[in-house]
């Protein structure tokens, strides 16, 4: 196989991913009628590339953290950003539960026949080249990868310029499973540069690109919809919040919102607006409110939680900002419908939960509010297409067309209609 060209000067930049447009475009058209066999093994054995080469990996990564120290990023970026052992391990179970599912690829979704005598099916079939703009995790660079792959896309990976060489190092292991299996190592590329100029050359790619994928901050998603010529599934800002509603048992409400903002505080799925019922503010929210201190949280509260010691006063631009950090808005509202009043206006419609007991307050919570994903007593950190037994995603979209919520395997593709006749004409 071929070298890339090699960067000399910006403009090698165009030329580059030119060169891996035509290379991903390639690979794609081969890969759609991969056998689900060869997908799968390719899979594990990108798996037992990644376990093997995990001291490789971290080492790669340990040269990201440096340079993400260097840059100033939060303990809760550098979090996002950090691999250990344990997390390595994860990626390589995540990659053997991809390998482990009913490949999408040809499934018949529905068929039907005509009185005119065609008998018609329409099918799953892949999307083409996705091209994945991604900030720290480098674990997004597997997921991606690897459901790409089983859906039958070929992709192409531009992670942060903080992860680069754990990023780096995962797609190696994922082009090792690719030959193993005999498919095309091209049906995974990273862009092997930081240069910025690569996003905007990946936004105008028409040719060779089909659908872009941003999984970012709001700084990142909103370059990639204003700017893109390719069409985008967005993957908006995690403004998550959680409503402790009058009937809440007291129990789950603290197991809730303490593991909702401080289990990883840095991922999209990180409650960032506690919303209290007026008539357990003295009760229920107080003891919420004083365990998410106690667990170093900063909370932010508005006048009706300001005389909790320890609270600060909320300003205005608290109120639907996502602060992937040991930071959390909070309010008190009169109702359930002040509080889907301040989601509605504040939310990303990312995912958002409710504490209740009472089964009318959750219908209305779930008729009335149109986020991606709405949960009742669980926490918002379950917002994972893991956790929604997909293996993995590549994002969560929280737009309305095509694919919504995590992005697994089956929203990667697309469909097809397959029409049979018998000699048929049309009268």
């Amino acid at each position: 196989m071929k070298d890339l060209p090699k960067l000399n000067s910006e403009n090698d930049v165009p030329a580059l991913m030119a060169e891996i447009g035509k290379r991903a475009k390639a690979a794609s058209a081969e890969l759609a009628f991969a056998t689900p066999e060869a997908k799968t093994q390719a899979l594990n054995a990108a798996a037992d590339a990644v376990w093997n080469k995990r001291e490789a990996i971290i080492a790669s990564n340990e040269k990201d953290m440096a340079f993400g120290r260097e840059k100033g990023l939060s303990d809760a970026m550098l979090d996002r950003l950090m691999l250990d052992e344990a997390r390595v391990e994860g990626i390589v179970q995540g990659l053997r539960a991809v390998a482990a599912q009913d490949d999408p690829v040809g499934q018949v979704l529905t068929e039907w026949d005509q009185p005119s005598g065609l008998h018609i099916k329409r099918v799953r079939t892949p999307l083409g080249v996705i091209g994945v703009i991604y900030e720290s995790r480098p674990n997004v660079t597997a997921d991606a990868g690897a459901l790409c792959l089983k859906s039958g896309n070929a992709v192409i990976l531009r992670g942060g310029s903080e992860s680069f060489h754990s990023s780096g190092a995962l797609a190696d292991c994922l082009q090792e499973g690719l030959r193993a299996a005999g498919l095309p190592a091209d049906a995974v590329q990273r862009v092997p540069t930081r240069d910025r100029a690569a996003v905007s050359e990946m936004l105008t790619m028409t040719d060779s690109i089909d659908v872009i994928v941003p999984r970012g901050g709001k700084g990142l998603v909103g370059l990639v919809q204003r700017e893109a010529r390719v069409p985008v599934f967005a993957h908006l800002e995690g403004i998550c919040h959680v409503y402790l509603d009058a009937s809440s048992d007291p129990e789950k409400a603290l197991r809730v919102v303490l593991n909702a903002k401080t289990r990883r505080p840095g991922i999209c799925g990180s409650a960032e607006c506690l919303l209290i019922h007026r008539d357990v503010v003295d009760t229920i929210g107080q003891g919420v409110v004083r365990a998410l201190l106690d667990a170093g949280v900063e909370v932010r509260g508005d006048a009706g939680l300001q005389k909790i010691e320890g609270v600060v006063a909320a300003q205005e631009s608290d109120w639907g900002k996502e602060f992937l950090d040991m930071i959390i808005a909070a309010k008190v509202v009169d109702d359930i419908d002040a509080a889907l009043t301040h989601i509605r206006t504040f939310g990303s419609n990312h995912t958002d939960a409710i504490v209740a007991e009472d089964d009318a307050a959750v219908a209305r919570f779930f008729q009335r509010l149109d986020s991606a994903i709405l949960m009742h007593n669980a926490s918002t950190q379950f917002a994972d297409g893991g956790e929604f037994g997909m293996g993995a995603e590549i994002g969560i979209a929280t737009g309305k067309m095509h694919a919504r919520g995590p992005v697994g395997a089956e929203q990667l593709t697309s469909f097809k209609y397959l029409v049979t006749g018998d000699g048929t004409i049309r009268g």
